[in-house]
């Protein structure tokens, strides 16, 4: 083997390396990646079924209710076209309000109900997630514009 074969070889060695290297930290990031969805894309089977994903919106008044365990909480999150039902088990954070923005991580279950396992509060009066606002604002669009309101989905 000629020194150049010997550099070339050492070369192919290091970018298979490098390739590899590159394939498994996008794998890895394959499976923490959250995407971000609104209850109306959750309601047109838009998010992914058996996949973490974000849900967000504004807290719908009056849907808040406490399980008498103390942590268990059922609420729903509503981008004023549909509302989606959302159950919680932990410490909701001290911002957390109805009429409030929330963002919500975890799951659909197989009644269609979103089991959340993480709850974001916003954390001023001025602050909701840009998606979230655009949704709203998008979903306040579609109904002027139908010139009827859309029935909230419950599940």
């Amino acid at each position: 083997m000629t020194p150049r074969q010997k550099r070339l070889a050492w070369i192919l060695i290091g970018v298979g390396l490098v390739a590899a290297a590159v394939g498994l930290v996008l794998f890895a990031l394959k499976n923490n990646v959250s995407l971000y969805f609104t209850p109306t894309q959750v309601y047109n089977k838009e998010a992914p079924q058996a996949r973490n994903f974000r849900i967000g919106g504004m807290v719908e008044e009056g849907s808040v209710q406490r399980q008498k365990d103390g942590l268990t909480v059922h609420f729903k999150i509503t981008d004023t076209a549909n509302a989606m039902e959302v159950v919680y088990k932990g410490i909701l954070p001290d911002l957390f309000k109805e009429g409030k923005g929330v963002v919500a991580q975890g799951k659909l279950n197989s009644e269609n109900i979103f089991e959340a396992e993480e709850v974001l509060a916003k954390h001023d009066e001025n602050y909701m997630p840009p998606e979230a606002m655009d949704a709203i604002k998008k979903a306040e669009d579609a109904k002027a514009a139908s010139g009827n309101a859309t029935p909230a989905a419950t599940k």
